[in-house]
């Protein structure tokens, strides 16, 4: 019996063991595949590229336990693969509660596939039960990132750290910005303390929602699809005040026009796409992409099926210079959505065959330039300025 009780503690610890060794790699690669190319880049489009500043609005890297800094043969961003994009600045998102059998059409709040995900990874207790922790951990995994980084990754606190950061690229150094956002505002937990403490912890990006309505309003993905309620706007008018940038992505239309309505300064639909070239519930229409210019916002077009409706860079293409025709050359921009949980037919290594792609659909090399980062960086200069 006694050696019996020992052999089944013995496969229990084996398995335990290979679980938290294996299942969490198996879930970063398996829900963030890269398929299609290789892309063909013209010396064109190339050169084209490597002259731009390059902004990604959204990624969402930092829920998956790897290293930022060591290249890897899956999934979608790291330094190595953003360097060899020539990514200037990468926005980083905390993911920090998703809905079992997530869908586009109606999800609710009730289940969180993330906690799972934080007790596999062998995250700190703390973020087992808290969403607000969460979201505080993966500004500590960027911050040690940062600091083991040899002076190569820099995070972005201030229009100042935004010039100088760009300073130092166009004099010759190799540094790429990263920028902390939220994906959902439910890691508040009702509190609007929780604004300060993320914005100490060098949050600056906030979005509202995510795939299920939240305290601060309804998401295109919820059940209520509500507007902005009294709590969201009181987060919203803090957030201005201390410059942070609102982002409405996921958001249902009654939120988004409840903020462009009230929100004094510019916001941004970090990552998503246009229904006149994409119609799934995931994306803008025309009168939401002018609502959006009206407010001197902007767009980050995706590179995924439900943004774009194939992984591919040409149909990403044409999102945008859809989008361009709307809204205007000054509101459109690039949000990949890399590493969360999507299907793209390239990694942030390869983000020159979307440069590829305009080239060929007869954009100018100015307007390109404005969508691969220079709208983003003129947003991000004036939205990060607290008041």
């Amino acid at each position: 019996m006694r050696k019996w009780l020992i052999g089944l503690l013995v496969l229990v610890a084996l398995a335990a063991g290979a679980f938290f060794a294996f299942a969490p790699r198996l879930a970063a690669s398996g829900m963030n595949r890269v398929v299609g190319g290789p892309w063909p880049v013209s010396a064109r489009a190339a050169a084209l590229h490597k002259a731009a500043t390059i902004v990604d609005l959204h990624g969402d890297t930092l829920l998956w336990q790897r290293n930022l800094l060591d290249a890897a043969d899956y999934g979608h961003i790291d330094l190595p693969r953003l360097q060899a994009g020539n990514v200037a600045l990468q926005v980083f998102s905390s993911v920090t509660k998703t809905p079992r059998g997530q869908n586009y059409e109606r999800n609710n709040g009730d289940t969180d596939n993330i906690t799972l995900l934080a007790i596999g990874q062998l995250q700190p207790m703390r973020t087992w039960t808290s969403l607000a922790e969460r979201s505080l951990w993966h500004a500590e995994k960027l911050a040690r990132a940062e600091a083991a980084a040899g002076g190569a990754l820099r995070i972005i606190r201030s229009p100042a750290d935004l010039d100088r950061l760009l300073a130092d690229r166009a004099a010759g150094s190799q540094v790429t910005g990263a920028l902390l956002s939220t994906e959902g505002g439910q890691n508040l937990e009702g509190r609007i303390g929780n604004v300060d403490r993320l914005y100490d912890a060098g949050f600056r990006m906030f979005g509202l929602v995510h795939f299920f309505d939240n305290e601060l309003g309804g998401s295109m993905h919820g059940e209520t699809k509500g507007g902005l309620t009294p709590f969201g706007v009181q987060v919203l008018r803090l957030m201005e005040r201390k410059g942070i940038v609102v982002d409405v992505a996921h958001s249902s239309a009654a939120t988004v026009s409840d903020v462009l309505r009230l929100a004094t300064r510019p916001v941004v639909v970090s990552h998503g796409g246009v229904k006149a070239t994409c119609d799934t519930p995931r994306n803008l229409t025309d009168d939401q992409l002018r609502a959006l210019a009206r407010n001197g916002g902007m767009i980050g077009i995706g590179y995924w099926d439900a943004a774009v409706c194939a992984p591919t860079p040409d149909a990403t293409a044409r999102a945008i210079v859809h989008a361009v025709r709307v809204a205007g050359i000054d509101h459109v921009g690039l949000g990949s959505d890399f590493d969360g949980s999507v299907t793209t037919g390239f990694d942030t290594a390869h983000v020159a065959a979307v440069t590829d792609a305009l080239v060929r659909a007869g954009m100018s090399d100015t307007d390109i330039a404005k969508v691969l980062g220079g709208n983003a960086v003129r947003l991000l200069r004036a939205g990060l300025a607290p008041r």
